[in-house]
């Protein structure tokens, strides 16, 4: 939004007053919503205890409460327990994971309101949040439908209810699980209430394609809203080649060199992916980790990759990542996801805050309309969708397909 100037900001009062008047008053707040739900905030050490059924059981204790909301507000993910944010203690109640879901998504929510007062027009924030939306529900209908319906070969054995609950608490089912697992991707955030490995074919297609799109559905702290603004050039692009027209944004004209840097933050974390994905299926030290042979596996590998590029941290955690191959590889591919996009992003913006704004005029299009936002969520699943088709046609789609067959591995 600048103009005329070379510089965007002091990072340091950027940091200073987003942790103190933001990111801290908001976990005190949350923290204490979460302990009256029932999840724990001690310094007590470990507790030894004794089950229903007799047996002996050590269960720890400590800042569970502070640490879950730092979580989620962050999206962070991992959790204090191994079981993250199933576990009882980190996650008791229906209240406690709407709560959950609420601080993964009400920053990065909160930035397209902010978008639209920096831009003093309120209808480009609006827009931008609305293709999210739009993505949002479409890949939240596809996962809760895949799962409701189920796996037919668990039906076939003459289970009553759900088929598909295996890695789901049931005081979540079906429906919780699919959405907070439609949250989390949809930010980078690796909270997870259910186990993903566990999602049937195309229910696990969605938190991974979310990861692969570079979790532009609403997104992380800040990472979603520079990530859409790069498919929000290649929209603006696009309808000035379709109307003859220079590409502008905001009274800002898209030139050679940022449509050259935004093609760069797509592609090079997709080619990471793929390549990296590619590799490990053909080396013996990429196959070891694989525990489920078939289309499956690759989905492992795929959905490890993606986390890792997309900074998640969820897992199909049917992968023996803790290998010295997917350590090396996944923490390059961390390392890549993180600086491939913030590093042109920041040049994007520093070649548009040296630009004049040019007023509109009848030729030019209206980035705040509802046909905006339609035709940007289109281009994110155009470009994701000719990315990364190939790969997911291999693995979670053909696994699907082999369920409602009956085939098993």
């Amino acid at each position: 939004m600048r103009k005329n100037t070379g510089e965007l900001g002091n990072f340091w009062a950027d940091i200073i007053r987003c942790t103190t008047r933001i990111l801290l008053p908001i976990c005190v707040v949350a923290t204490l919503l979460l302990v009256s739900q029932g999840v724990i905030q001690n310094l007590n050490p470990y507790v030894d205890v004794q089950t229903v059924e007799g047996a002996q059981q050590t269960i720890a204790m400590g800042p569970v409460a502070s640490q879950e909301a730092i979580k989620e507000l962050g999206t962070n993910g991992g959790g204090f327990f191994n079981a993250n944010s199933s576990h009882p203690f980190e996650n008791p109640t229906p209240w406690s994971n709407f709560l959950e879901m609420f601080l993964i998504l009400v920053i990065p929510t909160g930035l397209l309101f902010t978008f639209g007062e920096m831009c003093k027009d309120k209808k480009q924030g609006y827009a931008v949040l609305a293709s999210m939306l739009l993505l949002f529900v479409l890949m939240l209908g596809v996962c809760y439908a895949s799962e409701k319906y189920g796996n037919p070969i668990v039906a076939a054995q003459g289970i009553s209810g759900d088929t598909a609950m295996e890695g789901k608490e049931v005081r979540f089912g079906i429906g919780s699980s699919s959405l907070f697992a439609t949250v989390t991707t949809a930010a980078s955030c690796g909270a997870v209430n259910s186990m993903h490995d566990s999602y049937t074919g195309t229910g696990g297609l969605v938190p991974m394609l979310q990861m692969m799109l570079g979790e532009v559905v609403l997104g992380g702290v800040g990472a979603g809203f520079y990530g859409m603004m790069l498919y929000v050039f290649i929209t603006v692009f696009i309808v000035g080649l379709m109307v003859g027209r220079t590409p502008e944004y905001l009274g800002k004209k898209i030139e050679a060199k940022e449509v050259v840097l935004t093609i760069a933050g797509l592609l090079i974390p997709a080619a990471t992916i793929l390549t990296m994905s590619a590799v490990s299926c053909l080396t013996e030290a990429g196959q070891a980790g694989i525990s489920n042979p078939g289309p499956h596996g690759l989905s492992e590998i795929l959905y490890g990759f993606a986390s890792g590029v997309g900074n998640n941290g969820s897992a199909f955690a049917g992968l023996g990542a803790n290998s010295l191959w997917y350590n090396v590889l996944i923490g390059l591919a961390m390392l890549i996801g993180r600086f491939a996009v913030i590093v042109p992003v920041l040049a994007i913006a520093g070649n548009m805050a040296t630009k004049k704004i040019a007023p509109a005029n009848a030729g030019t299009f209206n980035t705040g309309s509802s046909l905006f936002a339609v035709l940007l969520a289109g281009v994110v699943l155009i470009v994701g969708a000719l990315t990364f088709l190939p790969a997911l046609a291999l693995g979670p789609i053909v696994d699907q397909l082999f369920m409602l067959q009956g085939k098993v591995f």
